[in-house]
């Protein structure tokens, strides 16, 4: 099986890419709002911390482009997914119900398309 790309080179961003991008960044950043505004001092220091730098180290190790463990494409999905529905959950217990849907039909979509392109 050969590689349809030249070595050192990889294919161009289209915005699929871009609004996948968008979705990990927003979800980081949700985590990170949640553990800050959602508890008391001391834990939304741990949470507000915790959360995101969990959250970023299980989306190196399984789904980044270049992801430390290489996982059937499933478990990337389905690690992704997880993520997703964490900050979607986040959201929701924050009160921001349409917020968190919203993010999460635009994750959802985005992932399925980003997806089907790497199993094509």
């Amino acid at each position: 099986m050969t590689d349809p790309q030249p070595a050192g080179t990889r294919a161009p961003l289209t915005a699929v890419d871009l609004v996948a991008f968008a979705c990990e960044l927003f979800a980081f950043g949700t985590f990170a709002f949640w553990g800050f505004a959602g508890w008391p001092f001391a834990w939304n220091l741990l949470f507000g911390i915790g959360t995101p730098v969990l959250a970023i180290l299980v989306w190196a190790l399984f789904v980044s482009p270049r992801a430390v463990l290489h996982v059937h494409p499933f478990v990337r999905a389905i690690v992704e997914l997880l993520v997703y529905a964490g900050a979607t959950v986040c959201l929701w217990t924050m009160g921001l119900t349409w917020i968190g849907l919203g993010f999460a039909v635009i994750a959802v979509t985005a992932g399925v398309i980003a997806g089907r392109r790497r199993f094509a």
